[in-house]
């Protein structure tokens, strides 16, 4: 018995949406890179781009545990002495609070054009509205998949 392989043709994308208001950021981000990667799916096939398309909304009230706000996240402009930094906390509370979203789901997919490919599938806004009403998402949620994925305060 030979395993099977999908076709391209045969892939079945779907859109989810996902709440991210007090669910804590790790938790969240390993089932997002699973959706994203198709890895839920019987069909799943490692060389093929077969995950859904992932709306996450509310990126701002995500809930970070122990001291990770305090996690300074550096970069480097390019020019000599060009290392800068920013806590977790002040990126969730400035300009771009998605990116601390995306940043954690592109640092659990495996490296490669084809993880290039499935992050262009994901869309991260930071409060409650999107543009893709059109699609009719399917709501995940996340929330009552297990009881540690909320922060308990």
């Amino acid at each position: 018995m030979k395993t099977y392989s999908l076709k391209a043709g045969e892939i079945d994308k779907k859109w989810i949406l996902i709440d991210a208001e007090g669910i804590v950021l790790g938790r969240l981000a390993s089932i997002i890179a699973m959706r994203l990667r198709g890895k839920h799916k019987a069909s799943f096939t490692p060389h093929m781009d077969m995950g859904d398309n992932v709306i996450v909304i509310n990126a701002d009230k995500v809930q970070l545990t122990g001291n990770k706000r305090n996690k300074p996240n550096y970069w480097h402009t390019g020019y000599p002495g060009g290392i800068k930094s920013r806590t977790t906390g002040q990126i969730l509370e400035g300009k771009f609070p998605e990116r601390v979203v995306m940043q954690a789901v592109k640092r659990m997919l495996p490296g490669g054009p084809l993880s290039r490919q499935q992050m262009t599938h994901l869309r991260v806004y930071a409060g409650a509205e999107h543009p893709h009403e059109a699609q009719q998402p399917e709501v995940l949620d996340v929330r009552a998949m297990n009881k540690k994925n909320t922060r308990s305060a």
